[in-house]
C-alpha cells in the first residue's frame, strides 16, 4: 500500500509539475479554434496519466474524482491547455478532500459500515450490564483499525501484531498525536482486563468512554 505521507507528496509534486507544464503556454492556430492557446502535448498527456494513478491511490476507482478528470478528456470544445485547466481544478479538489479525510475507497466505506454494527453490538451489552464483552468487542475493532492504518503507512507488521507496537509505531509517523497514543494505551488496557476475565479493574462508565472514543477516532480519523 502506498502511505498517506507517500500520496500527499505526491499530490504536491503533481501540482508544482502543472505549474510548469502551464509554463508551456503557447498561441497557435488551428482550423478548429483559430487563434488558441496551447500546451506541450507530450508533457500533458504524461502529466494526466500520472494523476490518474494518483487519483486511484488516493481516492478509489470509482471516485468522483477520478471520473471528473477522464470526464474532461477528449472535450472538442476546448484546446488542451482548456483541458487541462479544467483538470488542474479536479486534482485541486481532490487534494483538499484526501487532506480532509474525504477520500475514502470502497474498503473504508465496507469497513466502516462493520465497526459501526460491532460497536452498537458493544453499547447494545454495555446498557444490558455486559460491560466486559463489549469492552473485547470495542477493543477488536480499536486493534483492526489500526492494524489497516499501519497498512496505510507501510508499517510492517508481524504475524500478529500487539497493538500497543502499532499504537506505537503509528505516533512515531506522525499519524496521530501522542495524546491520542496515550488514550489509546489506556483502551488497550481497559480491553487487556476484560480479555483475561479481571472485570473489577474497569467500570461500566470506562467501556461506555471506550466505545465513544473509539467510535470518534474511526469517524475523525484518528485527529
Amino acid at each position: 500500500m502506498t502511505s498517506r505521507t507517500k500520496i500527499f507528496s505526491r499530490f504536491a509534486q503533481l501540482l508544482e509539475e502543472a505549474v510548469k507544464l502551464e509554463s508551456t503556454k503557447h498561441t497557435d492556430s488551428s482550423a478548429m479554434y483559430g487563434s488558441a492557446e496551447y500546451i506541450d502535448h507530450e508533457a500533458f498527456t504524461t502529466w494526466g496519466i500520472k494523476v490518474q494513478n494518483l487519483l486511484r491511490l488516493a481516492c478509489g476507482s470509482d471516485s468522483i474524482h477520478l471520473k471528473e478528470f477522464q470526464g474532461k478528456e477528449g472535450k472538442n470544445w476546448s484546446t488542451n491547455y482548456g483541458i487541462f485547466k479544467a483538470q488542474r481544478a479536479v486534482l485541486i479538489a481532490a487534494q483538499d478532500d484526501y487532506d480532509n479525510g474525504l477520500c475514502a475507497s470502497i474498503r473504508d466505506l465496507v469497513a466502516s459500515e462493520l465497526f459501526d454494527d460491532e460497536l452498537e453490538q458493544a453499547e447494545e451489552l454495555t446498557g444490558k450490564g455486559y460491560h466486559g464483552p463489549a469492552a473485547v468487542i470495542a477493543g477488536a475493532v480499536l486493534e483492526t483499525a489500526l492494524r489497516t492504518l499501519c497498512t496505510d503507512e507501510s508499517i510492517e507488521l508481524d504475524s500478529r501484531p500487539r497493538l500497543d507496537k502499532m499504537n506505537a509505531d503509528l505516533a512515531k509517523v506522525g499519524r496521530f498525536t501522542k495524546l491520542i497514543q496515550k488514550r489509546i494505551t489506556a483502551i488497550a488496557n481497559i480491553r487487556n482486563s476484560a480479555a483475561h476475565g479481571k472485570w473489577d479493574e474497569f467500570s461500566r462508565d470506562d467501556v461506555e468512554l471506550m466505545i465513544r472514543d473509539v467510535r470518534h477516532y474511526l469517524t475523525n480519523g484518528f485527529q
